[in-house]
């Protein structure tokens, strides 16, 4: 079945391929624009998140190519683009496309983030990711190391970083308002699956997808509809961790400088702890509900931390836990969008409250901070929007704030809780040298296998 399919997609991609494959690791940063020159811009994964570049991006930039496994995912982007090069392996596309393509948007599954971005990278290419930048650590730190090489101009997708709540509220806790922060939540009622069997048998692969090439790397299986629900699959998805973690957490990482921890002094040796309970520890999927804790060391003059991640509604008494932190209900329903994921950070004189993508700001107790909710020091500079920061990047430009020299560290965060809910007891992570210094077996979980034909 493995060689059959694969035969069947060289077939089908063999229109475009044009000959002999080759990726080329150039290693160049890209060619400098005139300021009123569009970039060519490639896009990577064209339905879910990808359908909002399909629609957004030809109002910024030139697209220039198309590129999707999935036909049927493919539909809108194909009627609004007849004419342009269509491709359904993106390392074909990067090689018969080189010289039109400036930047590629990749909004695939998770499962192929990093394989797509390091490619695109390696061929001198700008790329913005969407989150989560990685399925793994190991993955991650692969991809900040490649950016930091070729020079080019990178951003994830957590687009709340654009926003005026996010840079307001990084303003509020860098400015003390707060006093000292020792504690931070965040959570989300979604949970994750919770399923302990795979797929059994085997389906007809429909005419509109290329299986092989949508495994990506991950290890070859038969064809089940099932694969393609992949959020809930820890082979193809991130789970909560890294659907909603990369918005929720973003501003506390950021504003308390966790990520200053990736660039420490060695001598320091700094260590991040990380423990976890769950529904179930499973392999397969990630569980219904998860609590996972952070013990963070001090960075500089802030003193140690302890993050605090909630997820899943159904754990016995998380709704309690968090009304009394917030001295409220939550409404867990999904009209409220600041409730069911949000964030609340809490010092010694008083709390930060904002939402899931962190586009909110509220101080609490609301009546004792009245005078400073009204004024409005602007010490942070403000964005035109997180895809015109990373396209003005590509030009030239400061680097966005959600490059991957940050948004590295804040998805090693992120995956280091994947992995914790694997493993019983606490997990000490040294960020500088990426490994699990106590645990071996959960240490060898940061990165995955490859399947035969796919690397970084």
């Amino acid at each position: 079945m493995h060689a059959r399919e694969t035969r069947r997609e060289f077939i089908q991609c063999a229109a475009t391929r044009g000959g002999a494959l080759t990726l080329l690791a150039s290693g160049l940063s890209a060619r400098s624009y005139a300021a009123n020159e569009k970039l060519g811009v490639a896009l990577v994964g064209l339905g879910g998140r990808g359908d909002w570049f399909v629609k957004t991006m030809p109002k910024m930039e030139n697209v220039v190519a198309l590129c999707d496994v999935n036909d049927q995912k493919a539909t809108v982007a194909h009627r609004m683009f007849p004419t342009l090069p269509k491709f359904c392996d993106f390392r074909v596309m990067l090689d018969k496309m080189d010289k039109p393509i400036d930047a590629v948007v990749v909004a695939t599954p998770d499962n192929t983030h990093a394989v797509i971005s390091a490619a695109a990278m390696k061929h001198g290419k700008h790329v913005y990711c969407e989150k989560p930048l990685t399925l793994t650590v190991g993955e991650s730190r692969a991809l900040r190391d490649t950016a930091r090489k070729t020079k080019v101009a990178t951003s994830m997708g957590n687009q709340g970083t654009a926003s005026h709540g996010f840079r307001r509220s990084l303003e509020l806790i860098r400015g003390g308002t707060l006093g000292t922060i020792r504690e931070v939540h965040t959570w989300n009622d979604g949970g994750g699956r919770g399923w302990t069997e795979a797929p059994k048998g085997e389906a007809k692969i429909p005419f509109y997808l290329k299986w092989d090439l949508w495994l990506g790397p991950a290890a070859f299986r038969p064809f089940h509809p099932k694969w393609m629900n992949w959020h809930g699959w820890r082979d193809f998805g991130t789970g909560q961790l890294g659907n909603w973690a990369s918005h929720t957490q973003n501003v506390a990482f950021m504003s308390l400088k966790v990520h200053e921890l990736w660039a420490a002094d060695p001598a320091t040796k700094p260590r991040l702890r990380v423990e976890a309970k769950q529904q179930a520890i499973n392999r397969l999927s990630h569980p219904r509900w998860e609590y996972v804790r952070w013990h963070i060391p001090a960075r500089g003059t802030l003193p140690p931390i302890t993050f605090h991640w909630h997820n899943g509604s159904s754990r016995p008494g998380v709704k309690d836990e968090l009304k009394k932190k917030l001295g409220r209900d939550l409404n867990w329903g999904p009209k409220d969008w600041s409730d069911w994921a949000g964030c609340l950070i809490i010092g010694t004189e008083g709390m930060l409250y904002t939402n899931g993508h962190n586009t909110t700001c509220k101080l609490l107790p609301e009546d004792k901070f009245k005078a400073v909710n009204q004024k409005a020091p602007e010490k942070v500079e403000r964005s035109r929007g997180h895809e015109r920061d990373w396209l003005d990047a590509c030009r030239g430009g400061k680097p966005a704030w959600a490059n991957f020299e940050y948004a590295d560290p804040l998805n090693e965060f992120n995956m280091l809780g994947n992995v914790a809910t694997l493993f019983d007891g606490v997990l000490e992570y040294d960020p500088l040298a990426c490994k699990i210094v106590n645990h071996p077996e959960a240490d060898q979980a940061l990165r995955r296998d490859y399947r035969e034909g796919w690397s970084l």
